[in-house]
């Protein structure tokens, strides 16, 4: 038996051992929209919770749209024509909307990233910004949380008349899910205001799917609320990224719809964990570095037995992704100490060698990727330079090794039985 599993841009053929006990997980996903465009601006006419957009904003008024990057895909190019186009109706001009890429901690997009993001026609006609979390000339302060969080915010965002939230939805590791508030907290947060939320993902409530009486998501949403939100525009993709909802409307409740959608969409039940787990990120952007790739791994993890084996396929071809997530991983060995280190002074970066660190503990994990092997060893993997090489490791005494494959493993949150 074999199957085809996402690599980057490329496909890599797994070529299941005979005698394994296999099963893939695959997502049960609805049938995509037919017509993405006509359900985008039905959903504008018919929000949630909220007057639709054209009644929102005013002539004269500046709009400021929240983009997502281009580590988390959100169909930008598909929606934001219907968007500018409603607003056009509702009074603005080209010159009175404009683009912030919600970048959060990570690195600005080049001009080609943000015209792919947008699409062509939409970057020719209005101001794209990046957001750099790090520029305090560029912040303003907004107040403190229940949970001691300085809210920072990008000015630019701060001082336009109307801000319209957009992105998808996905499970989030620690914050519950994504989307929604997320688009500006941690999106065009300061650095600082980023530092201490995560710092909150220690806390047992701070896990995937889980929203209420999660600090991480609390925290975000009231730093969010702080700056507020006139309109909420998220989509949920499938893992061929097209569109499967469109939720738009109040901030909160529409945020909420959408993510009871993506718990349909990538949840997963799984009877027992697996000896052998091989997980695909689901390509690129999926596995872009290894800072996002960590999302998969945390998945599939889910899915291993203690002890088993593990191979993650992520090409990384931008590398680690964190100047701060190799700093900590190599200058800790020790997860113990490291986690002592980062409760002490919690730090960006450093949080991701900590939560993969952590996983890594959990059995044998093998590393597919354009990764130089001394540099994945370094990171805590088993370097492997093919996906045939590793697996006649893995099942070089055993063939009969129950074995579970996620081609979407970005995406795919697997729901045990036992838990």
């Amino acid at each position: 038996m074999s199957i085809e599993l996402a690599y980057g841009r490329e496909k890599i053929t797994l070529r299941v051992p005979s005698g394994a006990s296999f099963e893939s997980l695959e997502l049960k996903t609805p049938e995509p929209l037919d017509n993405p465009q006509k359900k985008i601006l039905e959903a504008l006419s018919h929000p949630v919770a909220s007057p639709p957009l054209k009644e929102i904003v005013r002539p004269g008024e500046t709009v400021c749209i929240l983009v997502n990057n281009s580590t988390r895909l959100a169909r930008s190019e598909l929606f934001m024509p219907v968007l500018i186009e409603e607003l056009r109706q509702a009074g603005a001009t080209q010159e009175d909307i404009f683009v912030v890429f919600t970048t959060g901690s990570h690195r600005p997009l080049s001009e080609p990233e943000m015209r792919e993001l947008i699409g062509e026609e939409t970057a020719s006609m209005i101001s794209m910004y990046n957001h750099d979390c790090k520029d305090e000339n560029e912040l303003l302060f907004m107040g403190d949380t229940a949970f001691n969080t300085q809210v920072w915010v990008n000015k630019k965002v701060v001082q336009a008349d109307r801000r319209i939230l957009t992105g998808s939805v996905v499970y989030h590791y620690f914050a519950g899910f994504g989307g929604g508030r997320k688009a500006l907290v941690p999106g065009v947060a300061g650095w600082e205001t980023i530092r201490n939320n995560h710092s909150l993902l220690f806390d047992e409530q701070a896990t995937s799917g889980k929203l209420k009486g999660n600090p991480v998501h609390e925290d975000l949403l009231e730093g969010a609320l702080m700056v507020g939100g006139d309109f909420l525009l998220n989509t949920v993709l499938d893992e061929n990224k097209e569109i499967l909802g469109v939720f738009a409307g109040d901030m909160v409740q529409a945020h909420l719809q959408a993510c009871a959608m993506a718990e349909r969409a990538y949840g997963v039940e799984v009877e027992e964990p697996a000896d052998v787990v091989i997980a695909s990120c689901g390509g690129y952007p999926k596995d872009i570095n290894l800072y996002q790739a960590h999302k998969a791994l945390d998945n599939a993890v889910r899915t291993m037995k203690p002890g088993g084996s593990l191979v993650l396929l992520a090409q990384c071809l931008d590398g680690i992704g964190s100047s701060l997530y190799e700093e900590w991983a190599d200058k800790y060995d020790d997860l113990a100490e490291l986690e002592k280190a980062l409760l002490q002074n919690f730090v960006l970066g450093g949080h991701k060698a900590y939560t993969v660190g952590r996983l890594l503990q959990k059995g044998r994990v093998y590393l597919v990727s354009e990764l130089a092997p001394e540099k994945a060893r370094r990171f805590g993997f088993i370097p492997a330079a093919t996906l045939d090489q590793v697996l006649a490791e893995v099942y070089r005494d055993r063939k009969d090794l129950k074995t579970y494959v996620l081609p979407q493993a970005s995406l795919t949150v697997p729901k045990l039985e036992v838990e």
